[in-house]
């Protein structure tokens, strides 16, 4: 082996191998200094690659250890400080010192010889031959791959110069191409370009076949291209080119919505069916109608829900006075949702009377939890598409209230209020409420599915207020799938707490009335709830305090800079009170009790008149009273019957007089299972002619054997006799813990005694 000293040149992945000649391109200053050098060194130069091909200044670690001895065969210049060089390669050699001087570096080398040449020339005939094979392959993919000097060395039909030769021209990578450089086993270099051609050949294969699909692709999109534009002119021809534009724009939006591929899915079916249907065909109205209900819903937009509870709390108590119940179940809500991130969203049904706030309270929760707020009105709904939606096979056809609602708010979980739900009902076009059994239901609603739409939406993020005045009337199976909250009557300082911080503030604001234009003192806003409103709630009220406002509004606009409001001016701005405290004056009577009745509007109370007259033992009944109250009218007359002797009524008394009980103001109709007693004690008291108390109130079923049974609504049922001027109340003894649950406000000024058997009631009753 003999040790040379040559300048050296680093290539960056150009390979040069011995017996082969390449051109390569020098500009760096070291290595046009490499090969002035070389040209005063009988041409010779030694060629190694760097490492990294990107790095400007290489140094010895950054070069691979063997590299090709090459003689310098031409030189030219390329302009921009390029010198173009033609080489040839003369052998292999490895570095042995690395000597990095000025002008350019010098390695001392050691000369690698090839080792083990195949055996005979049948060996080297026959790999020789496969090579050849497997080149032919390789040219037949890659037809411009055939150089002259590849085929030069074919014709030579020598091994080694051919393999040197295929490895500087196939496109393998470096680090393999430096691998073929350093082996130098000749049997071992054969068999490693044999698996590179071999793997070429392949690639190849795959290379031609993505090319084909590409090709394929590129002459599909430039056919359709063609098409389409043919398309427009011929809709521009028949005046339909503005459904090509618009179902462009359809496609576009639905490209940009965020939704399920399922929904997406289905909204390009429609508008390519769109896009075929003439646009003065029917059809053409109901696709564009459903194609753009589709692209507004908000599949998965979703708004932030508020999770600051005192934030929340501060808001609820702004709004609205008492209500602590509902309040506490929202907050309740609010906590669970920030511990479990999502939590069950429960469905919420506001019971009361009109005008309690069930409505507005629903307002405030959807600002308190910042969701946005959708009122749906149920009442008198009785088609079931209203719920679910109408089939889209015909023009007119909408989605349901509860999608549409959906739709308005613009978010997937807003606060949807299912207003008067009591008052849906059922007729041959389905059952409302059982439509509605989908929508409430927490396992079914996550994949409702509206007749318009056709595809799920999911409901279980929204969350549903219902508001209802009798419970009753709505349907078991949807009753149980909701949580009920009772809005009872408001008491005289409940009325009086919001009518001075909430309804004088906006009815003040809704007639453009300034805060110091007017003064409504506490005295005048007390004798308006007494004497020109007696309701549960305080709507009627509000209209009142609207009264006073307009009549203010219309003083100052004449020249007045300020109405003080008293309480002798009401007659002038409200007329005359319909209620007055004659009425509450009560003297004993004989076969008139007051009775006390819940209503959907809150407590009421009942003057119960009986007459006994001579006759043929007739019961006659009047006051439009339901079946439940006749029959409680009977069984008490059974009673009385049965204790006919402890009171010395005669035996015969019953066959030779008629009985007649009247409830006035007939054209109200009057039923419920809480006037038995009442009417009971009216019969004894005119049948013995011993006076009732006038001040004293009662309410209770009877038995036939004389138990009193108990009863509902008694809030409303103390509040009404409160307002009736009532001192004492008789009340079931079972509803004693429904007393404990009521506020000190409602029986402070009432005497509440629990009785259970009808002699206690009449020992109470009776003056005398």
């Amino acid at each position: 082996m003999e040790n040379t000293s040559f300048p050296a040149l680093a290539l960056r992945g150009k390979m040069i191998y011995p017996d082969t000649s390449a051109f390569f391109e020098v500009s760096r200053a070291k290595s046009l200094k490499a090969l002035e050098e070389a040209v005063n060194h009988n041409q010779l130069i030694f060629l190694v690659n760097q490492r990294d091909p990107a790095e400007e200044t290489p140094s010895e670690e950054d070069l691979f250890q063997v590299g090709t001895i090459a003689r310098i065969q031409q030189m030219v210049k390329a302009g921009q400080g390029i010198l173009r060089v033609f080489v040839e390669g003369v052998g292999r050699a490895k570095i042995l010192d690395y000597q990095d001087v000025d002008p350019c570096p010098w390695v001392i080398v050691e000369r690698i010889n090839s080792v083990n040449f195949p055996e005979g020339e049948n060996d080297e005939k026959a790999r020789f031959r496969l090579i050849c094979d497997l080149l032919g392959e390789f040219i037949d993919k890659n037809p411009g791959f055939l150089t002259n000097q590849i085929q030069a060395a074919i014709d030579k039909g020598k091994l080694l110069p051919l393999m040197y030769e295929l490895a500087s021209e196939l496109p393998f990578d470096l680090e393999r191409k430096q691998e073929f450089l350093e082996e130098t086993d000749v049997i071992r270099q054969s068999e490693m370009l044999m698996n590179i051609l071999m793997e070429e050949s392949q690639i190849s294969d795959i290379r031609n076949e993505i090319t084909e699909k590409v090709k394929k692709n590129v002459d599909k999109n430039q056919k359709d291209y063609l098409l389409r534009e043919q398309q427009k002119v011929i809709r521009k021809e028949l005046g339909e080119e503005d459904i090509a534009s618009d179902a462009d724009e359809y496609l576009e939006k639905c490209e940009k919505l965020n939704a399920s591929k399922e929904v997406k899915d289905k909204i390009r079916k429609e508008i390519n069916r769109f896009k075929g249907v003439p646009p003065m065909a029917s059809e053409s109205i109901v696709m564009r109608n459903y194609i753009e209900a589709m692209l507004e819903m908000p599949w998965k937009k979703g708004s932030k829900d508020n999770k600051d509870l005192k934030k929340a709390s501060a808001i609820l108590e702004e709004d609205h006075y008492g209500l602590e119940k509902v309040k506490e179940r929202i907050l309740d809500y609010l906590a669970v949702r920030s511990l479990t991130r999502k939590g069950e969203t429960p469905i919420l049904c506001l019971v009361g009377p009109p005008g309690t706030g069930k409505t507005s309270i629903a307002k405030s929760i959807a600002r308190a939890l910042n969701k946005k707020y959708v009122r749906i009105s149920l009442g008198g709904v009785h088609d079931e598409a209203e719920i679910r939606g109408h089939r889209k096979t015909y023009v007119g056809a909408m989605p349901g209230r509860i999608a549409e609602g959906i739709r308005q708010a613009g978010v997937r979980n807003p606060l949807m209020l299912l207003d008067e739900i009591d008052k849906v009902s059922s007729d041959y076009k389905g059952d409302t409420a059982s439509a509605l059994l989908e929508v409430l239901d927490g396992e079914q609603n996550v994949n409702f599915r509206d007749h318009y739409l056709e595809v799920p939406l999911d409901l279980s993020e929204v969350l549903f207020i219902a508001t209802a005045n009798e419970p009753e009337r709505i349907s078991k199976p949807l009753l149980d799938r909701m949580e009920i909250i009772e809005l009872s009557s408001y008491t005289e300082n409940e009325k009086f707490h919001i009518a001075k911080q909430y309804l004088i503030r906006k009815q003040r604001k809704a007639n453009g009335i300034l805060k110091k234009q007017i003064s409504i003192p506490d005295e005048v806003i007390y004798e308006i709830i007494r004497s020109y409103t007696r309701e549960a709630g305080v709507r009627d009220l509000e209209r009142k305090i609207g009264r006073i406002m307009r009549k203010a509004a219309r003083a100052i606009i004449e020249g007045q800079e300020k109405l003080e409001v008293r309480p002798e001016d009401l007659e002038e701005l409200l007329g005359m009170a319909p209620y007055s405290e004659e009425e509450k004056a009560t003297k004993p009577q004989v076969g008139i009790v007051r009775g006390l009745a819940w209503t959907s509007v809150g407590g009421d109370t009942l003057s119960i008149e009986v007459n006994v007259m001579p006759g043929k033992g007739k019961l006659a009944l009047t006051g439009r009273m339901g079946d439940v109250m006749k029959e409680s009218a009977q069984i008490g007359l059974s009673y009385i019957r049965s204790i006919a002797r402890q009171y010395d009524i005669d035996g015969e008394f019953f066959e030779k007089h008629d009985i007649h009980i009247h409830i006035p103001e007939g054209a109200v109709p009057k039923d419920g299972p809480s006037a038995g007693i009442t009417m009971t004690t009216a019969m004894l008291s005119a049948i013995t002619g011993r006076k009732v108390r006038g001040d004293l109130a009662m309410t209770g079923e009877i038995t036939l054997r004389g138990r009193v049974l108990p009863i509902g609504g008694l809030k409303e049922k103390l509040l009404a006799a409160k307002a009736a001027g009532m001192k004492e109340v008789l009340v079931p003894d079972k509803n004693r813990r429904n007393i404990r649950e009521l506020d000190k406000e409602i029986t402070d000024g009432l005497t509440i005694t629990f009785v259970e058997e009808m002699s206690q009631v009449i020992e109470k009753a009776f003056v005398g």
